[in-house]
């Protein structure tokens, strides 16, 4: 091929061409480069071959031009993927007589647009390459000028070609080297290369086209920025400005700094981009923008540097001072940043200081306390302000204003903005410590130590404990802070987390230090306190802190061990935390093994050791042996130390509970093989279980026996000798109480013997033995017996085995039996528990959802009734024996009707009876025990139990058990709440005189109560469809719940009425719904869909309504109502945040607002039959001015319906009422509803007047 192109070269420069052409570029090109650049300046190529290369592209490119304008030749062209037609064959004779010619040509060509334009891109890519090696020519043998014209005809069609990348890149390349060599004509071919690089660098993301553009950047000062028809190229170069690319790599930043100068125009177009980037821009983004301004800035003059400084830096520093969140001032402080690291370049001081100095020091102290916080943080950026060229004395006077405005920005009202000025004063101490004089210093540090670590704000404090470690920073500090730091003490034992661990890092920064020394900042035993005591977070710092001194790894493991068993004697609880934590801090195990043998030695019988003593070694080895059973080798180690004998020493040496509960952690942790003497000493503990639902020290041991019963497979013994028991109870309360139990005899028959059986059994005979103990007793450990079986359903390994034991159905049975005395009975007795209940509860729940798990594989329709039998019938008899508890404990008043002359008269007598009665005890009666059962224990009690039973209702449900009882769990709920309600009311005092602890379950309980209301009506709403609508009980129950906070807060007060507001308030839309899910279904099925909403009202009127109307009574009277002379003391906040709550969804939601205004207006339709005006005209007025807005007469037709019934009742009730009070109180409520009435009676005919 080469020796082709060479032959043809020497004939003429045409013939070379015509020959090149022919060829494909990539197997061409070494050749053509050879070739070339052998030619000398003196041959006549050097001139011929330029201008015969120019007229080739010329005539290519017009040849192409043509093939795009004419139309297609062939209007049916064939598919590409049709066969091609038969073309004639050639005698290979006649190829080898004409070796250097043309193919024959076809005499019936069939014409192919594509296909010639492809051959000419084809022949321009050789002619392209041509012409830059013909450009790039190591002696010049060819004149610029003559290859200028083709190489001009190239770049001008750059467009039209770039349907050939691999050309247009060519020929980019070809106009790029002709500017970087300087060459004659440069300049007219930019206007198209330059815009396909640009965009090249934009689309690829590529460092190397960057580089490209900036080395270019001359060229673009050849361009008329002011001509219209550089938008193109302006909108690329405003690409650049937000390209990651360009902002990332140095040569971008520098070609962005370059656009600056190019035009005043695209200066102002640049900095409006950068301004509208900054409020989302990242950081680096942000500190990049600042680095281009500078170097802009830097080069800039005239009238090009005032724009940047006065019309983009001075708006900067006004909008980080004036910004509206803290976030968007530091971006703008980022970019700024770009000059405020170059402040020592010439200007850059003078600058900031004529841009700053005017709007900075007054924003420190106007009334906004983000203006504020803004310019303290841009004046500690800025820190020193000054002016270079002014003298010293104004300098310092400056710099003392500084100080002053610091200062005084450390007592700011605004937690925050002293956060920034504690902080901020720190660094300022860290930068220029050495030259700050020493007065201020102290001044400065003195009130940071001293008022700052005992700021009422945590943020401010911990602040201090911020600034102080990075003062650390400047060793001219410490001498100055070994003397202050001890005033930080008190920060270790601070009330807030964050606060605490921030303070164990300063104790462990400056352990390191030398003439440092932790414990004369924080004491001894306050570090030890805290690590007994504190979060885990804290306890890890402080054992890494006590590490050295307690534990050193630099001694001999003897020596670290005394040490260690040291700490432990010295403080029990802090060793055993120590020990807890070493291994994760540097520990060697090897030696903390060792640590162990050493303190198990110790304990063992006879030592010389306190109760607290031995009960901190244990529970230190406790701790080491979780940490070493991680490692086989260690737990193997610890097996052979713990043998039979040593653990029956160590159960001897327990002199307390919680010892013996270390000994029974290690047991199953380490899992020895010979453990047979300590199942005896954990039955005991798990059987002797009275009162362990209250005590919760005994609640950790019996875990850790449970613990170590499963570890030895002795569970199921456990079971037996439990529910050995739980048969007991289960068979007194059937003899005392007449509850119904099945025959209990074949449980000893069936049951399977397990591992330990034989001991377990003897422990068995002796827990039920023959003692004769009393109904309370047995009662107490049937309640522990039940706290236990909940405790154990926690976890899965107990659950599996409490769910796969032969005791399941035993246990099922005495639980239900016991959970039925426990529910009737409660308010009889005091030791009554709720455990029962939840036990019973809870194993129903999780055997219900075994079977559906073991079984969901082959459930069929006749099993699936099976599956959901012991569910059913656990809800079945808790509601039934919780309806006999409310029909008991309310003397058959749980469904009284409460009309509004009751409740009202109730109230008012109750009040007169404060006033008048003498001091009274509560009616009490006394417990087997003699102790005292007081009416508000009662009440604490039945709350509790009746709360239980509301979870277990809610479980169900969410689970999607039993969904026929849904309707009996939503009028459930509202019998219990009623319930409440009434023996809240039937104490004898208005304000029930509970102990403290009582009271806090009682709210407790009350806020579960109403969130679990909450729950089952919005799993009822959720189900509800056109089809199936929600019940009627579900309005029942949103009304009993307001009523309940009513209640709550007229007996209990309003503190704890807003806690309860507090948990219902995630679930006030479901409440909304629920109120006037009634009309929602009359609306959409009609009158006869259901029970009449007005009806459901008028049996049990809601008491909320009644408050309702007398709050805004109180409201629109500017004396508030008296009776009798006395002043109403309630003013219900609590309920009236929550009625703000509803008002403030029901603006959002405009659809619901006539379904919850009817409520109010079937309320006040009663009232009118009660002849109640004041009820009336208080129920309108929240309607007409806070459910719909006074000059709102856009009522639905709902509302309207209740409107054409109410308002002619009012005005014939003005004509017939005699009484002024209740005359004016009509007409106040006319008035209200005269606009709307008069409104759609004349204008929409929506109501009518109506004969009577």
């Amino acid at each position: 091929m080469e020796k082709r192109l060479r032959s043809s070269l020497q004939s003429s420069a045409e013939e070379f061409l015509t020959s090149a052409t022919k060829l494909s570029l990539k197997s061409s090109k070494p050749s053509l480069k050879t070739l070339i650049h052998k030619i000398k300046p003196s041959s006549d190529l050097s001139s011929s071959l330029p201008i015969s290369l120019s007229h080739s592209i010329s005539d290519a490119i017009r040849s192409f031009q043509t093939l795009l304008l004419q139309p297609n030749p062939n209007p049916n062209p064939r598919s590409p993927r049709s066969p091609p037609t038969k073309r004639p064959r050639r005698s290979s004779r006649s190829s080898k007589t004409r070796p250097d010619c043309e193919p024959e040509p076809d005499p019936h060509p069939d014409p192919n647009p594509e296909e010639d334009k492809h051959q000419l891109l084809s022949k321009l890519q050789i002619l392209a390459c041509i012409a830059q090696l013909c450009a790039g020519h190591p002696a010049n043998a060819f004149p610029p000028l003559d290859l200028l014209p083709g190489v001009q005809a190239l770049h001008d069609n750059l467009i039209i070609l770039e349907s050939d990348s691999a050309l247009v890149s060519a020929i980019a390349n070809l106009c790029e080297q002709w500017w970087k060599e300087e060459l004659p004509g440069r300049e007219s071919l930019i206007s198209q290369s330059l815009p396909f690089l640009l965009s090249r660098s934009l689309t690829l993301n590529k460092k190397a086209d960057v580089h490209r553009v900036y080395a270019l950047r001359e060229a673009f000062t050849c361009f008329d920025f002011e001509d219209e028809s550089i938008e193109d190229l302006k909108l690329l170069l405003i690409r650049c400005v937000i390209s990651p690319l360009f902002l990332k790599t140095e040569e971008g930043r520098k070609f962005l700094a370059f656009l600056f100068g190019l035009s005043s125009q695209l200066l102002k177009e640049v900095l409006a981009v950068i301004k509208s980037q900054i409020p989302f821009g990242r950081k680096s983004m942000l500190e990049a923008y600042g680095d281009v301004l500078f170097r802009a800035w830097k080069v800039a003059e005239g009238e090009l540097r005032s724009e940047i400084e006065n019309g983009f830096l001075q708006v900067l520093i006004e909008g980080a001072i004036h910004a509206s969140s803290g976030v968007f001032a530091a971006s703008i402080r980022r970019v700024l940043g770009g000059f405020i690291n170059q402040r020592t370049t010439a200007g850059v001081e003078k600058l900031l200081f004529q841009l700053s100095e005017p709007v900075i020091f007054r924003s420190l102290q106007v009334a906004n306390s983000n203006v504020r916080q803004n310019a303290l943080h841009l004046l500690l950026d800025l820190f020193p302000l000054e002016d270079p060229d002014s003298t010293k004395e104004v300098k310092d006077s400056l710099l003392d204003k500084q100080f002053f405005l610091l200062g005084k920005l450390l007592v700011d009202d605004c937690p925050e903005v002293r956060v920034v000025a504690v902080e901020g004063s720190c660094r300022i101490l860290h930068l220029f410590w050495e030259v700050i004089p020493s007065p201020t210093i102290t001044k400065l540090v003195t009130r940071i130590f001293d008022d700052m670590s005992h700021d009422t704000s945590h943020e401010v404090r911990l602040s201090t404990l911020n600034g102080t470690m990075y003062l650390f920073g400047n060793p001219l500090c410490h001498q100055f802070l070994n003397v202050l730091l001890p005033r930080l003490g008190h920060l270790m034992m601070d009330n807030v987390l964050s606060i605490r661990v921030a303070m164990a890092d300063l104790v462990l920064l400056i352990r390191d230090i030398q003439n440092f020394h932790f414990h004369k900042v924080v004491k001894l035993d306050v570090l030890l306190s805290t690590l007994e005591n504190d979060q885990p977070l804290v306890a890890q710092k402080i054992t890494r802190l006590l590490m050295p001194s307690y534990f050193p790894s630099k001694e001999t493991v003897e020596t670290a061990c005394n040490r260690c068993t040291t700490l432990v004697k010295r403080s029990p609880m802090a060793g055993a935390r120590f020990c807890e934590f070493a291994a994760s801090q540097g520990a060697s195990l090897k030696s903390l093994m060792e640590l162990v043998r050493v303190m198990i030695t110790l304990v063992l019988p006879p030592n010389n050791l306190d109760e607290q003593q031995v009960e901190g070694l244990l529970t230190s080895s406790s701790n080491l042996c979780n940490s070493l059973a991680g490692e086989s080798v260690f737990k193997k180690e610890l097996k052979e130390f713990f043998d039979g004998e040593k653990l029956k020493c160590l159960i001897a040496a327990a002199p307390t509970g919680p010892a013996q509960s270390c000994v029974f952690n290690i047991v199953s942790t380490v899992s020895p093989d010979d453990v047979a003497g300590l199942l005896d000493e954990c039955m005991h503990l798990v059987t002797n279980c009275s009162g362990l639902s209250k005590n919760v020290e005994k609640q950790s041991e019996v875990r850790s026996a449970h613990n170590l019963l499963l570890s030895c497979d002795a569970i199921d013994g456990m079971l037996e000798a439990l529910t050995a028991l739980l048969q007991k109870s289960a068979y007194r309360c059937h003899i005392k109480y007449g509850s119904e139990i099945k025959n209990l005899s074949v449980f000893s028959a069936k049951r399977k013997k397990s591992k330990s059986s034989g001991k377990i059994s003897a422990r068995q005979k002796h827990v039920s033995g023959k003692k004769v103990t009393s109904f309370e007793e047995d009662y107490s450990v049937a309640a522990g017996i039940a706290w236990q079986i909940r405790d154990l359903l926690v976890s899965v390994n107990t659950r599996k085995a409490i769910l796969g034991s032969q005791t399941l159905e035993s246990l099922l049975i005495c639980l239900k039996v016991i959970s039925e005395v426990s529910i009737v009975q409660c308010m009889d007795y005091e030791y009554v528990d709720t455990f029962p209940v939840s036990a019973y509860t809870a194993l129903a729940l999780h055997l219900s959802l075994q079977n559906v798990s073991s079984n969901k594989n082959d459930r069929t329709d006749s099993s699936g009734s099976t599956l959901e039998t012991e569910l059913e019938q656990a809800l079945d008899h808790v509601l039934n024996c919780t309806e006999k508890l409310c029909g008991i404990g309310d003397s058959g008043q749980s469904s009284t009707v409460y009309s509004e002359s009751k409740h009202a008269s109730d109230k008012y007598a109750s009040r007169r009876e404060k006033r008048h009665r003498e001091p009274q005890t509560h009616a009490s009666i006394a417990s087997d025990s003699g102790n005292v059962y007081t009416e508000p224990k009662k009440l604490a009690n039945k709350v509790k139990m009746l709360t239980a039973v509301q979870r277990f209702m809610v479980d169900a449900a969410t689970i999607g058990f039993a969904p026929q009882s849904q309707e009996r769990c939503l009028r459930s709920t509202s019998g219990y709440i009623r319930c409440v309600i009434s023996t809240l009311e039937q104490q004898p005092r208005e304000q029930i005189d509970f102990e403290e602890e009582d009271l806090k379950d009682v709210v407790l309980c009350l806020k579960s109560s109403s969130t679990y209301a909450a729950k089952l009506l919005n799993l009822a709403l959720k189900d509800a469809t056109e089809a199936s609508p929600p019940p009627a009980e579900a309005s029942d129950l949103a009304n009993d719940m307001l009523d309940l906070i009513i209640s709550i807060e007229l007996y209990l007060g309003s503190t704890y009425a807003g806690h309860v507001v507090a948990a219902v308030k995630p679930w006030v839309p479901d409440l909304i719904l629920a109120l006037g899910s009634g009309h929602i279904m009359k609306q959409i099925m009609g009158e006869e869909s259901q029970t009449s909403p007005a009806d459901r009202i008028r049996v049990h009127f809601p008491s909320w309504l009644l408050i309702l109307a007398k709050t805004e009574l109180s409201e629109a009277s500017e004396v508030r109502p008296e009776d009798d002379g006395d002043s109403e003391p309630e003013e219900f906040p609590a309920f009236k945040k929550l009625l703000t709550m509803i008002v403030k969804l029901l603006k959002e939601n405009l659809s619901m607002q006539g379904v919850f205004g009817a409520i109010f207006m079937i309320g006040a339709t009663v009232g009118l039959e009660k002849k109640n005006f004041g009820l009336v005209f208080g129920l309108l007025r929240f309607v007409c001015l806070k459910i719909f807005k006074r000059d709102d007469r856009e009522w639905g037709d709902l509302m309207l319906a209740f409107l054409q019934d109410i308002y002619p009742q009012i005005e014939r009730e003005i004509e017939e009422e005699c009484d002024e009070d209740g005359r004016e109180k009509l007409e106040k409520a006319k008035d209200l509803l005269e606009p709307i009435w008069l409104y759609h009676l004349h204008e929409t005919g929506r109501v009518s007047m109506m004969e009577e």
